[in-house]
């Protein structure tokens, strides 16, 4: 049952960042990642698997599409829907009066979570509350896979700018658990971290200097 709600409470999740992706004004996707993201947000119906049926299912996104609709031609995303299918990413499943549907699979998912963590930012407030936020992660060697995972949520945490206090261990001024969490749940290491709020730190004054901004 757990399980099921954290699935449900990532979907949910990945489904808002990849609305933020694409309402973004300084959005640059290829035609799969864009198809897929379509996909996502609710799946595309088309009437009959055709190009035609397709395009003017893609259309029907008018705000979004707008942005598109000169870089992605309709041979374009014919092809795209072709390779997302080929990978394995996305289904197509047959549904009543001649309609169909395209859906993402498990694996479609995980591809869109992956994008979506290109464009994960988290928000400054005008003023800091004067708190630290400490992230602290314990993730074991194996299985493997988690060997990658371990590596991928040092980089990203580091990308976002947070500063390395100790070997497993970062802090960084601003709220942002949401997305710490996001970013576990996405390489399944949420049970390996621990995340805090401090009032202060014993060297805050070296650490306050990889923050100018403060």
């Amino acid at each position: 049952m757990r399980q099921k709600l954290i699935k449900k409470q990532l979907h949910l999740k990945i489904k808002k960042y990849t609305e933020d992706f694409l309402f973004s004004d300084t959005l640059s996707a290829t035609v799969t990642k864009f198809l897929l993201m379509l996909i996502a947000m609710g799946g595309i119906t088309i009437i009959g698997a055709n190009l035609p049926g397709l395009v003017k299912a893609v259309r029907s996104f008018n705000k979004i599409f707008q942005k598109f609709q000169n870089k992605f031609p309709k041979k374009k995303i014919a092809k795209a829907l072709s390779y997302l299918k080929h990978k394995k990413l996305v289904e197509i499943v047959e549904v009543k009066n001649g309609k169909t549907t395209v859906r993402l699979t498990n694996k479609g998912e995980k591809r869109l979570a992956e994008y979506s963590l290109e464009t994960l930012k988290i928000e400054r407030p005008e003023r800091w509350d004067g708190k630290w936020r400490v992230l602290i992660f314990d993730i074991p060697a194996h299985p493997r896979r988690y060997n990658s995972a371990r590596n991928a949520l040092r980089n990203k945490v580091k990308e976002l700018g947070f500063y390395q206090i100790q070997k497993s261990v970062w802090t960084y001024p601003y709220d942002c658990e949401d997305e710490l969490l996001y970013i576990s749940e996405i390489f399944n290491v949420q049970n390996y971290i621990e995340i805090m709020t401090v009032e202060r730190l014993l060297h805050e004054k070296s650490v306050r200097k990889h923050f100018p901004f403060l």
